[in-house]
């Protein structure tokens, strides 16, 4: 009888509770077994306890490493996920990592150079890809029924801030809204349109209704980023914290193409409902709707590829410069 192979030990770093989400996630996948846990919260260490009895328990990302895992999957604070990325890199750990990989373009070239060099896998938590919704549409524009695709508009409005105070300084959060939503909207462009040239990136910025220089020091609350890509298609973004939109959010992303559109939206202000309809003309057609249990995908998906590839670095990791490097661009830097 053939032997069983041992699934892959994974570490977590960071449990409140986008984190539990994606650890629970993952373990109820079998893809992978959540071997250990770390957090400065010991209340938060706790409650992710409950979820995965028997898991080792300890209080820092040194360690986790000295644990002998296979991978880690970092849910910190922003300013902490180069450098926790790198050194579980460099001790030969795969990484899934939540948004953003970095707080600039550095330091994303910083994680994905590590990655390469030590050969392990890295993935990064761009969960909206892995809707339903998304993924039908993207079927729609990768095979050319639409034809050509020339332009988008892609909106994350949340009538709400975070509320953690490190959101709210540059230095550790790297941006406002345009890092914390902005991010997705960014990936899902890139994504669609084939990761293309960007020939520029112009942007408007505001925080309190004031729009924001360079070195302010103070994060944005509203953001508009217009891309030209290398073929002249257009791209706008838009997105906002505490805006009065009148209903928790506004998400929407739309593609249009020479021969139909497909559209993604939220359903009444829902952060986790969506529909996604394909248009001819004035004719809609619905071809996704909720319930959609969408959330951990994302993190399984990088779960079984450890599991199914053994960790290697997959090279599809150096698109994530290009998303950084378009936030510098939009930002200024």
């Amino acid at each position: 009888m053939k032997k069983k192979q041992a699934l892959p030990r994974v570490g977590f770093l960071g449990t409140g509770w986008i984190g539990r989400h994606r650890m629970q996630a993952i373990a109820e996948s079998g893809e992978a077994e959540v071997a250990a846990i770390a957090d400065v919260c010991a209340e938060n260490a706790q409650e992710a306890a409950k979820l995965v009895p028997g898991g080792s328990v300890v209080d820092s990302l040194d360690a986790l490493l000295d644990l002998g895992l296979d991978a880690v999957v970092i849910a910190t604070p922003s300013a902490g996920h180069c450098s926790q990325a790198v050194r579980a890199l460099q001790r030969g750990l795969a990484v899934f990592c939540q948004k953003p990989l970095g707080r600039s373009v550095h330091e994303a070239q910083m994680v994905v150079d590590a990655a390469r060099a030590a050969n392990r896998l890295l993935g990064v938590d761009f969960s909206y890809r892995y809707t339903d919704a998304v993924q039908k549409m993207y079927q729609l524009v990768a095979s050319g029924d639409l034809g050509q695709v020339y332009a988008a508009d892609l909106v994350f409005h949340n009538a709400y801030g975070p509320d953690k105070a490190w959101s709210y300084d540059a230095e550790l959060s790297g941006g406002g809204c345009l890092m914390d939503l902005g991010s997705h909207l960014v990936d899902l462009a890139l994504w669609f349109f084939g990761y293309p040239e960007i020939r520029s990136v112009s942007s408007s910025i505001f925080s309190g209704g004031e729009r924001l220089k360079g070195g302010s020091g103070k994060v944005e609350d509203y953001a508009v980023v217009s891309l030209v890509l290398g073929n002249g298609n257009a791209v706008r973004l838009a997105c906002s914290w505490n805006v009065s939109a009148g209903r928790d959010a506004v998400i929407e992303s739309n593609f249009y193409g020479t021969r139909g559109g497909v559209s993604f939206r939220n359903v009444q202000g829902s952060f986790y409902d969506f529909v996604a309809e394909r248009f001819r003309g004035t004719a809609a057609e619905t071809i996704a709707v909720p319930p959609d249990s969408w959330g951990g995908r994302c993190a399984v998906a990088w779960a079984r590829q450890l599991r199914v590839a053994g960790g290697v670095f997959d090279p599809q990791a150096e698109k994530l410069v290009q998303v950084a490097a378009v936030l510098d661009a939009a930002y200024g830097r």
